[in-house]
């Protein structure tokens, strides 16, 4: 048989065999698994509901001295419990266990409140009476006192301060801003000046002004500068503003203080009376508190 017949014939053969299915040339294997092993994913099981008991257990009520040791938490707990249970159950016993229960958390409530007072009373620094009394009479004669001290503070830095108002002739508000900015010039002595935009619209990106009027406290001779007024603002906050602003901008009090009033220095409404509240605070040094109150 020549060589060319013997290749014919085998070649027929081949072709006549049965062909084995293509997964039994490649048996599984540990860890050949997924898509490209002709595996399919497994479908995710739907969300089972949560198995919500059948009937609810009576809450174990403990006496009064061992619940009187009870943190708040674990005694909400027990009340919400015996809540659920007297709701379900419906019985005499069950509902006036469960007021047993508010009427221990309101004397426990009462009681806090009662020690509460008499901290305040040995710790007035605590306490915002004394820096913030509610009689009238007192009230009025606090407010003249922190009046006569901004006036005081904004009129000795009247050289050295500005304010600006940015407006537009279209601006309906800037004519309700502008008789208030008069007034504050008139008690402080400032010098209050007014840019209208639609003559220098060079001015809104350089002080970056979006809307009109918008009232800025501007050092004289520097680049330093602050917005107080964004819209119509009333007299009283804006002179509180200004008076805060000046203080931050001269650096006699530092951004956690912006919210201290005149003459609440060191007192309750001074956020660094009793230290340092911000990890970037200056008097913080590797968790140290420098001595001295000021920065």
């Amino acid at each position: 048989m020549t060589p060319l017949i013997r290749a014919a014939l085998l070649t027929i053969a081949f072709v006549q065999a049965p062909m084995a299915p293509a997964q039994s040339a490649l048996p599984p294997q540990p860890g050949m698994q997924g898509y490209w092993w002709y595996q399919a994913p497994p479908k995710p099981a739907p969300d089972e509901p949560a198995s919500e008991p059948e009937y609810l257990a009576k809450p174990a009520i403990p006496p009064m001295a061992e619940l009187a040791r009870l943190p708040p938490a674990r005694i909400r707990n027990l009340i919400e419990a015996q809540r659920d249970y007297a709701a379900t159950v419906l019985t005499l016993e069950a509902v006036a266990d469960f007021w047993k229960l508010e009427d221990f958390a309101r004397r426990k409530a009462r009681a806090f409140a009662g020690v509460t007072q008499i901290a305040m009373l040995a710790h007035p620094e605590l306490n915002s009476k004394s820096a913030n009394p509610m009689v009238g009479d007192a009230r009025d004669r606090m407010m003249a006192q922190k009046d006569a001290l901004r006036r005081q503070y904004l009129r000795a830095h009247g050289s050295e301060f500005a304010l600006v108002m940015f407006s537009r002739t279209s601006c309906a508000y800037c004519l309700v801003q502008w008789p208030i900015l008069q007034r504050f010039q008139e008690e402080t002595g400032w010098q209050v000046s007014r840019m209208d935009l639609d003559q220098r619209s060079d001015l809104a990106a350089r002080f970056g002004v979006e809307v009109t009027p918008t009232t800025m406290v501007i050092r004289r001779n520097s680049a330093q500068r602050m917005v107080i007024a964004n819209g119509v603002e009333a007299y009283p906050n804006l002179i509180q503003t200004a008076y805060n602003a000046v203080r931050l901008l001269s650096g006699d009090i530092r951004p956690e203080q912006f919210l201290t009033g005149a003459g609440e220095e060191d007192g309750f409404f001074d956020a660094l009376a009793n230290g340092p509240v911000s990890a970037f605070d200056p008097r913080v040094i590797g968790g140290d508190i420098v001595s001295g109150r000021r920065p």
